[in-house]
């Protein structure tokens, strides 16, 4: 396809979003953002002049904003939700209403529109726990919270709205790492590091629990990958994406070497027992899509955020926080 085409970004102004958006731009895309904008409304500065930006401050549950702003864009990249299990746990209906209620209306909403392609943004998390050695798309899911039941849900929603015309595609990320101007500390490599840097010390809670990783640049460029590709390769597909498997306590001992710190690592018990090695094998043998960044790249990327002051604040400041942020604003 061209490189003139109009993507609709739900959560565009979010930790990923705020990295993917001014790529797009700078491929010739034109990007029309929908955001609640509660981690600030600053984040996409860089680009905010861009001629082919459009930014609107609304909630994707509002059907007639939705249905108003999605006319005449071709592609739906959706990424908003109350994104971790302690977020979404603070208030479950609200969770439902936005991660799974909004959805079924969103998809019904873009078909009805005229959208040709929607890529979905689930979750690893809808494998539980798994004793495979390799965790392929292929394999049961199993989610552990309702966080993951409603992404696994909305991934069958999707699947069963798919036509010759309204082509979809499911991406299931690791978990996300490195500086965004939208920056999360919440996020397992951001906790390890933060922490290494701006308190002198490693907590680690548990430490066996195997987790995927991803460099945030990577995750950005395999949604800009997916709308490149031809629909015949992509419809009605399913894809892990994440690049580096590790236990958490190796992660810690990662951060503790990639910084050259004599930086003490504490363990303590934790009841979070998701454990899962994920395979994405498929994205590259299938598309050709690997990961070029690593978890010490993020790492250093961090560093450099820290030290040049982008980060004010990294311990405290809510807004890196999406627990705390949720706490605060209570949205209905």
């Amino acid at each position: 396809m061209n490189n003139t085409g109009k993507v609709f970004i739900t959560g565009g102004a979010g930790y990923v979003g705020a990295v993917l958006v001014p790529k797009l731009l700078s491929k010739g895309y034109h990007v029309k953002v929908m955001d609640l904008y509660i981690y600030g409304e600053d984040v996409l500065d860089t680009v905010k002049d861009h001629p082919h930006l459009v930014q609107v401050k609304g909630d994707i549950r509002n059907r007639q904003l939705l249905e108003a702003e999605i006319k005449g864009y071709s592609m739906v990249i959706h990424l908003a939700c109350i994104s971790n299990d302690p977020s979404y746990e603070l208030d479950p209906d609200l969770g439902k209403s936005i991660n799974y209620d909004a959805f079924v209306n969103l998809v019904d909403i873009s078909k009805k529109s005229g959208v040709k392609r929607f890529i979905y943004a689930s979750s690893s998390s809808v494998y539980g726990i798994k004793d495979e050695p390799e965790v392929t798309e292929d394999l049961p899911l199993e989610p552990l919270t309702d966080y993951s039941k409603y992404k696994a849900l909305c991934e069958k929603v999707l699947m069963d709205a798919a036509t010759d015309d309204f082509v979809v595609t499911v991406v299931r990320p690791s978990t996300v790492c490195g500086y965004s101007p939208r920056l999360r500390l919440d996020l397992t490599v951001n906790i390890l590091t933060n922490h290494a840097i701006n308190k002198g010390q490693i907590t680690v809670f548990g430490g066996e629990q195997k987790r995927p990783n991803l460099h945030i640049e990577d995750m950005a460029n395999a949604y800009l990958f997916l709308l490149e590709q031809p629909v015949e390769k992509i419809h009605k597909k399913i894809y892990n994406v994440g690049y580096e498997n590790y236990k958490v306590r190796e992660i810690a001992e990662m951060v503790k070497g990639t910084l050259d710190g004599n930086i003490p690592i504490i363990t303590t018990p934790s009841n979070d027992n998701r454990s899962y090695h994920v395979s994405s094998n498929k994205i590259k043998e299938e598309l050709g899509f690997e990961a070029k960044h690593t978890i010490q790249e993020a790492i250093l990327d961090l560093k450099a955020a820290f030290d040049s002051c982008k980060v004010p604040d990294s311990m405290d400041d809510i807004r890196y926080y999406n627990i705390k942020t949720m706490q605060a604003i209570k949205l209905k």
